[in-house]
């Protein structure tokens, strides 16, 4: 056989490493749009609000209750013991110490369902202990309040870094 007479056939083109390449992007535009619907679909959006409008009305209220806490001069130190899973602190006040039932909300970042509500009684000089689950790594949001909700303290707690907590009622009561 005289070399003119070979001829050259190409190979099929599923054998050749261009196409698969051309046709990897595509691909893995697919799978990401499926995996993106996948987890809009199962997965419930906790940060959107479906009531604009009482939300405005609750800030209000807040605001009120906000100067309330600020006249009356309170502040709050408390401290989270992990080894013993529980909160202590104390509430000040210009005055005597607020007397009764407190509510703490410790607020989680993204999930409502790993929030946590607790009830306690204070002490005549205004101090409190009560048990506390375990907390998730995250940035809490602080809530402290009245069991009559007529005053608030808020602020935020970085967990587990921050372990001592410090609120006081910081807007002007003339507002």
């Amino acid at each position: 056989m005289h070399a003119s007479t070979l001829i050259h056939k190409p190979a099929p083109w599923y054998k050749h490493r261009w196409p698969w390449l051309l046709m990897l992007g595509p691909f893995l535009v697919i799978v990401a749009g499926s995996v993106t619907i996948w987890l809009a679909v199962t997965h419930q959006d906790a940060l959107v609000v479906d009531d604009y409008y009482q939300q405005g009305k609750a800030i209000n209220l807040d605001l009120r209750r906000d100067r309330v806490a600020t006249a009356m001069g309170l502040s709050f130190i408390g401290q989270i013991d992990a080894a013993t899973d529980t909160l202590s602190g104390t509430l000040f006040a210009a005055g005597p110490p607020p007397a009764g039932k407190i509510r703490v909300h410790l607020a989680h970042p993204t999930l409502p369902e790993k929030d946590i509500r607790l009830i306690t009684a204070l002490d005549d000089s205004g101090h409190f202990q009560v048990a506390l689950p375990l907390l998730d790594r995250a940035v809490w949001q602080i809530l402290i309040e009245s069991q009559q909700r007529d005053w608030r303290l808020n602020g935020e707690l970085t967990w587990p870094e921050q372990k001592i907590m410090m609120l006081s009622a910081d807007v002007p009561p003339h507002q």
